[in-house]
């Protein structure tokens, strides 16, 4: 006997003389196999309510029964497939049965007045148009024997739904009373905790005082002002301190009573514990969510690290550039500084030549002048003279040529100066484009200098929150897997007080900003990796020491990020800071 679908099913009943009433009835489909003689299937179709035991409606279909029935209503399938579709259209009234207008439904009509006798169960399609019947079958309502004997199987199914409820009642008394037990060590451990934390808190006062004293003597004024504000900050966390520890030492007094209360209450938490089994999958599914959306935005910073390593070497290429073509117009400028001596020198050359020859010009006047002065004295020796004067007008004439040429000479000279003159002036205006375009330059070369240095900022800063992410997923995995390996023999506890899942579920509302500011991410137990699990393994034989992160990690530090917004009035909260002795003289 292999049994196919067993459902409970809304139908609509008809009977005669009755008005239609809608009733829960269970709809079970068995396919029962025999062998001899003759080796033939039937279809078993039972009708059952589970308030009503004697309620029973039978209908077995043989393959020649269901030829005569797929003759008779029109089927197009055979007798294999005949089950699985019968099936599927249960499943559609099932699927549609809690909404307003269902598509599909089911009708038991019989011709009785209290359903005797036989009754036809049909399955309708609904329509704006009619109403279509898919199928309608012809059941026999069960014998006193048939009654008598799904009685006794209901009966053999209970006993043995009572026996596995026994075994299960008594794995439970079991692995509560572990967890008492555990709970006790947690406790006993806890309050030595406690006192450790207290010893060392008064050590720490004491160390407080005494630097205080040594300090109070060197600087009177400030002390007093320093002194009470260290004292509000020791008295604030002294008190913040046994604040969070009474409040565990209530909770876990909390949880050993609430333990002894689900020990004696058990029974009637049975129903109660499968819903939190249920809601605990539900919150590992959204961890493993959280897992995997903590790993993509791993993914997506190393991402921008190589993009970040790639600008910095265009930066760097640019800058190299840069600093070539600095180098380069450098060259230039002295280049074109040399060529304005060499023409300073050229000028001043040709201003000497002008002065040696103007000089050479006036004294051939004051020689023609003389010249004159003795043609007039001797005029009257005019005649002895005349081959003194002509020798002396060839003078004068190769004198008058060689004045013409030096003329001539210094006019090629000044037009030569005129174009140096110019020449300089268009290199002084190179020139101060050159310096122009170098101060741009080297403002363009600080700028970049500056970006390079924000990039590189920014490089590091990236590499801290990725660095102090590794650091929160490790510890995450690590409790995760403690807590996975210590509930592994054990049942899942009740929501009211599961003290590690309330840590890591305050831990989820802290992390992730960029979703909402509510996302954890550990792979809670699936997506653990190797070295986390062996992490995992390894934490084990550390069980007596408190377990969590190096508080250092969440120190406040000026040049510090944010790491994805988690509060951090919440981590010293979870997480309470051990004050430092000099650390009331950084402020």
């Amino acid at each position: 006997m292999e049994s196919l679908f067993s459902k409970v099913l809304q139908v609509n009943v008809r009977s005669r003389d009755c008005e239609e009433r809608k009733a829960n009835i269970r709809v079970t489909i068995e396919l029962q196999l025999i062998t001899s003689p003759v080796h033939k299937r039937d279809l078993l179709v039972r009708l059952t309510d589970d308030i009503d035991p004697y309620f029973l409606f039978n209908l077995t279909i043989s393959e020649e029964d269901f030829q005569s029935l797929k003759v008779q209503q029109g089927l197009l399938i055979d007798f294999a497939s005949f089950p699985q579709k019968f099936i599927e259209l249960l499943n559609m009234c099932y699927s549609e049965q809690e909404s307003d207008n269902p598509r599909f439904l089911l009708h038991l009509s019989c011709q009785s007045s209290v359903l005797e006798g036989p009754a036809n169960f049909s399955v309708v399609e609904t329509n704006a148009f009619k109403h279509l019947n898919h199928l309608s079958l012809r059941l026999s309502q069960g014998s006193d024997k048939e009654v008598k004997d799904y009685l006794a199987v209901c009966l053999s199914s209970l006993k043995a739904e009572k026996q596995a409820l026994e075994l299960k009642l008594k794995k439970t008394e079991d692995d509560l009373s572990r967890q008492l037990s555990y709970a006790q060590q947690t406790l006993s451990e806890k309050t030595k905790e406690l006192d450790k934390l207290r010893s060392e808190w008064t050590n720490q006062t004491s160390s407080l005082s005494s630097h205080h004293s040594r300090e109070l003597q060197l600087e009177r004024e400030k002390a007093v002002e320093l002194q009470g504000r260290l004292q509000q900050q020791t008295e604030q966390l002294r008190q913040e301190l046994e604040a969070t520890h009474k409040k565990s030492s209530v909770q876990l007094q909390s949880r050993v009573t609430e333990l002894e209360a689900c020990c004696r209450e058990l029974t009637e938490k049975k129903y109660k514990n499968e819903s939190v089994i249920r809601d605990v999958k539900i919150k590992l599914a959204g961890a493993e969510e959280e897992n995997q959306r903590l790993k993509q935005q791993v993914l997506t910073l190393r991402r921008e690290n190589s993009t970040l390593d790639a600008e910095i070497h265009e930066k760097e290429r640019s800058v190299s550039q840069l600093q070539m073509r600095v180098a380069v117009l450098d060259q230039e400028i002295k280049d074109k500084e040399q060529l304005m001596r060499r023409t300073k020198e050229v000028l001043e050359a040709t201003q000497q030549q002008k002065e040696s020859m103007e000089g050479n010009a006036e004294s051939k006047e004051l020689q023609i002048k003389k010249l004159e002065a003795t043609v007039k004295s001797l005029s009257e020796e005019l005649i002895k003279a005349n081959g003194i004067i002509k020798k002396l007008q060839g003078e004068i004439k190769s004198l008058v040529g060689k004045i013409k040429v030096k003329n001539t000479v210094t006019v090629s000279q000044e037009k030569v100066l005129q174009e140096t003159s110019d020449k300089l002036q268009n290199a002084a205006k190179d020139l101060q484009n050159a310096q122009q375009q170098l101060t741009i330059k080297e403002e363009q070369i600080s700028k970049l200098k500056e970006q390079v240095e924000t990039t590189m900022q920014k490089l590091n800063e990236s590499k801290e929150v990725l660095k102090t992410n590794e650091n929160v997923i490790n510890w995450l995995n690590k409790q995760l897997n403690e807590k996975q390996l210590s509930r592994k023999p054990v049942c899942p506890e009740p929501p009211e007080n599961p003290s590690a899942l309330t840590t890591i579920t305050g831990l989820r509302a802290q992390f992730y900003p960029h979703m909402g500011k509510s996302a954890l991410s550990p792979p809670l137990a699936a997506d653990v990796t190797p070295a986390h699990q062996q992490a995992g393994q390894t934490s084990n034989r550390h069980t007596q020491e408190s377990a969590g992160l190096d508080s250092k990690y969440f120190e406040r530090r000026e040049d510090s990020i944010p790491i994805y917004g988690l509060s951090s009035n919440l981590l010293q909260r979870e997480f309470p800071q051990q004050t430092k002795p000099s650390a009331y003289f950084s402020a």
